[in-house]
């Protein structure tokens, strides 16, 4: 079941997919493995299309005692705003079996979506996952 949120922004530290080469999957390994610790850490997947294609951003949310240059990483920002919410449980399965995009596909096709802000993955723990698609206002979108 979908919900409607209010997200502050937040200031992440970030690493660009190669969506010709690893994609995804690549860049939050990467990510992962140039931090101290990954205990406490919120992680996010930051996306959106673009008319070249696809843009993904592995992001892990700033702590105060990060620094991103001996890191080797960028530092962003995850927009604020009114977002649909929805939580997937076993989501490991999910993305293995490819159905990650799909779910994505089908909260944009339902609601108002605000395209000038990216679709965002929040990896709340382990065993939930929450899809938030960035809305205008909390209509459905109109039918064709």
């Amino acid at each position: 079941m979908d919900s409607y949120v209010e997200r502050q922004q937040v200031t992440v530290l970030r690493v660009n997919a190669d969506m010709k080469g690893g994609g995804p999957a690549e860049a939050m390994r990467l990510l992962e493995s140039k931090l101290p610790s990954l205990k406490g850490r919120r992680f996010y997947g930051v996306f959106r299309l673009l008319p070249e294609g696809e843009e993904y951003f592995a992001c892990v949310q700033k702590e105060a005692g990060d620094d991103p240059v001996p890191m080797d990483l960028r530092v962003g920002t995850i927009p604020g705003g009114s977002y649909v919410r929805r939580k997937v449980k076993d989501w490991e399965r999910v993305i293995a079996e490819g159905k990650l995009g799909s779910l994505f596909d089908k909260m944009v096709s339902y609601y108002n979506v605000d395209r000038a802000r990216p679709n965002i993955e929040f990896y709340r723990s382990m065993s939930e996952l929450h899809l938030l698609v960035p809305v205008l206002n909390r209509e459905l979108a109109p039918l064709a």
